[in-house]
């Protein structure tokens, strides 16, 4: 039996149905096209059958295994907006404060590793609605851990951020989004 015969998993299925998304986002499949893979894909029994849903798009990006560090001594380390989201985060701070925003951030990933490395320098973190966290990983010597309002468990189809660390005079606040009063 060749390998094109062999069954695929769920996660084969899923895996599929991603890159799919992901060339969609980058134009390369029209709405329709992706409709079509997509149900194809999910319903998918061989990896014959995956192969020619993929085999004509560009090979996948190099996963974002890597750590991607931040770092500042006085200035302020700050995220906002429309900005790629690694899976693990690195964030060293001695005097400056850092703000991280993931509301509109692209997240390609379920879960987020953020490690804050503050000495006096404080944090706040915005995750998306529906978004949760979880702050057990993170030590402060003198200041304080808020997560005011957000669950502590994942979400199914939201971020779940887990924040690790320490700071020895800052503090770290993890939020959602503050509502406008006037819908403005």
């Amino acid at each position: 039996m060749s390998e094109l015969q062999m069954r695929v998993s769920d996660e084969d299925r899923d895996r599929a149905a991603r890159r799919l998304q992901d060339a969609f986002t980058e134009g390369r499949l029209t709405r329709l096209e992706l409709e079509d893979r997509l149900e194809l894909a999910l319903t998918a029994r061989t990896y014959g059958d995956l192969l020619g849903l993929v085999s004509d798009l560009p090979a996948t990006q190099p996963q974002a295994d890597d750590v991607v560090v931040l770092e500042s001594k006085s200035g302020h380390v700050k995220r906002s907006g429309d900005w790629a989201v690694p899976r693990r985060l690195r964030v060293v701070s001695k005097y400056g404060s850092v703000e991280l925003d993931f509301s509109q951030a692209a997240v390609a990933h379920p879960v987020v590793e953020v490690e804050l490395d503050l000495k006096y320098g404080s944090a706040t973190i915005v995750l998306p609605e529906g978004g949760a966290a979880n702050a057990d990983r993170f030590r402060s010597e003198w200041g304080s851990t808020s997560l005011a309002g957000v669950p502590g468990r994942p979400r199914p189809g939201s971020l779940y951020l887990v924040v690790s660390g320490e700071s020895t005079y800052g503090r770290l606040s993890i939020r959602h989004p503050r509502r406008r009063w006037f819908g403005g």
